[in-house]
């Protein structure tokens, strides 16, 4: 089969090279996915399991992405739920080959059925971005209806969706981001925006949660704007401050069946909107995540048609 390779932690994106390897085993409880399309983000080239399986070891050449969209081709020993050609959307693993090839093998646990009116496009932008949004916003700053949310990097795509999940759970909530940003956050949803290079982050006032996907000084300077007993959540790095009388936490996303399954059935609805910027073909994924490119929207690589 055809797929994305890494095998120099110091290339970055100029190192996703197409090769051909082996077809993935089926190991037990595993499926086989034919994939239509993936997600894939730069940060996965620093995530120690991208170079190393659970036990240590080097494992390149590896396969990065971790959201999948596609098609059951094969079921592994012990396998129940999922049926073959059965459309399907999740995560993969984290320390095994990833959802850049043409064929992956996934926990089935880590699936969710796919409903036939949403494209595989569309579906590959969620896993990861609509899990970390519902997670950070509900399971741990536990923001509930009537409190104030700061979302920082809201205009993308963990951002993006967390406005919008807050805004219907009844959470008033102020965005953050460029200047460019503004009118795409507040058609989101978002009550106000805060520009991060022009505005004062104090300018928000106190709210009861943080949500950071950016680290760095905007993550220090947000743990004193957090009212006291509220929680300050990064995805970014640890933080090293917190609210007074507050929670400070970082945390990494984890599969989630049912979640899924709630995500897709909101955008059937239309309740919720993935941002897909941009759709290219495997071939080209190295040059369709080069840093000087800037797109609105998450990128998503096509791997197969329908």
């Amino acid at each position: 089969m055809r797929a994305i390779t890494v095998r120099d932690r110091d290339a970055g994106v100029s190192g996703l090279t197409l090769e051909d390897l082996p077809h993935p085993h089926a190991a037990e409880n595993d499926v086989i996915v034919r994939v239509h399309a993936a997600g894939f983000t730069r940060g996965e080239l620093d995530w120690p399991g991208t170079w190393s399986d659970r036990a240590g070891r080097d494992r390149t050449p590896s396969v990065p992405g971790h959201e999948v969209s596609g098609v059951v081709a094969e079921l592994g020993y012990g396998t129940t739920g999922p049926t073959i050609g059965q459309r399907v959307f999740g995560l993969t693993d984290w320390t095994r080959n990833g959802s850049l090839a043409e064929y992956v093998a996934v926990e089935a646990r880590n699936l969710a059925p796919l409903p036939a009116d949403i494209d595989h496009t569309v579906a590959a932008a969620l896993p990861v971005s609509g899990l970390t949004a519902w997670q950070g916003l509900f399971d741990h700053a536990r923001i509930t209806t009537g409190q104030t949310v700061l979302i920082h990097g809201a205009a993308g795509g963990v951002g993006s969706i967390a406005v919008q999940l807050a805004r219907e759970a009844g959470v008033r909530v102020i965005g953050t981001g460029r200047s460019a940003d503004r009118d795409t956050v507040l058609d989101l949803g978002a009550h106000a925006f805060l520009d991060l290079a022009a505005d004062r982050l104090e300018d928000a006032g106190e709210v009861d949660a943080v949500f950071d996907v950016i680290g760095g000084d905007v993550l220090a300077h947000s743990a004193a704007l957090v009212r006291a007993g509220g929680t300050l959540v990064t995805i970014a790095h640890p933080p090293t401050v917190r609210p007074k009388d507050g929670r400070a936490l970082f945390f990494v996303v984890e599969p989630d069946r049912a979640r899924l399954a709630d995500l897709a059935q909101r955008l059937r609805d239309g309740r919720l909107k993935a941002r897909v910027g941009a759709v290219r073909p495997l071939a080209e994924t190295a040059t369709a995540f080069t840093p000087e490119r800037r797109i609105a929207g998450r990128t998503i690589i096509r791997v197969a048609e329908d």
